[in-house]
């Protein structure tokens, strides 16, 4: 199974190749299917989401579809098989999270990864894993508390991705703040900046990219 999990999308070329090494094709011959299902709940418009779009765009990829999986899943399911790519954007991850569990999501696409790349921005990469435990998502994102919201993550990775260190916009999210959490993660933990991201091929995690990152082990 192979996973690109980035904070905010192919913000740089390292992030492209590193794509481009995952599908065993150059990006200009990659189909992607990029459902922006996590960006539903939003009330403060989503210009991020169209970024996130106008990447795929600006670097030359074949095809982009977008496709929200929670439309009923006879609608959906048929989208997927002739996608290289699947990217699961940013937004609420705890209500993409209960989504994808209604929808039976994981079941689904599990096996469709013996062929496709699962990239994930933000909460999209957050999903592959485990969230936070204890209110820990909330004291390092007071900017996007998304309340009561209770789905689990799909779990298919044994780590925490925590996205957006140092940026501009999520104050805590700092390696000193992290530091001071770290007992309280019960998984290995990578927080990632927004120039970079975890490429995972099986079993093996390398960090990608031109920014920063830091990890916690347990």
């Amino acid at each position: 199974m192979k996973f690109l999990l980035t904070s905010a999308g192919l913000t740089n070329d390292a992030l492209v190749h590193a794509l481009e090494k995952l599908a065993g094709k150059p990006f200009s011959e990659l189909t992607i299917l990029y459902v922006p299902t996590a960006g539903n709940t939003s009330v403060d418009g989503e210009n991020w989401l169209v970024d996130e779009l106008l990447l795929f765009r600006e670097r030359g990829c074949k095809k982009v579809a977008l496709l929200d999986i929670a439309i009923p899943k006879a609608l959906w399911a048929k989208h997927f098989a002739p996608a290289d790519v699947v990217c699961f954007g940013g937004g609420n991850e705890k209500y993409l999270a209960r989504v994808m569990q209604e929808q039976g999501f994981k079941e689904f696409f599990v096996p469709l990864l013996s062929d496709k790349v699962y990239m994930g921005i933000s909460a999209g990469s957050m999903v592959t894993g485990h969230f936070l435990k204890g209110g820990l998502t909330s004291e390092l994102f007071p900017e996007e508390d998304f309340g009561d919201e209770d789905g689990e993550p799909m779990g298919i990775l044994d780590i925490i991705f925590v996205p957006h260190m140092n940026s501009a916009w999520f104050k805590k999210v700092r390696p000193e703040f992290l530091s001071t959490l770290k007992e309280k993660f019960d998984r290995d933990t990578y927080a990632t900046d927004d120039e970079t991201a975890l490429a995972i091929d099986g079993d093996r995690i390398e960090i990608v990219g031109t920014g920063k990152s830091w990890i916690s082990r347990v």
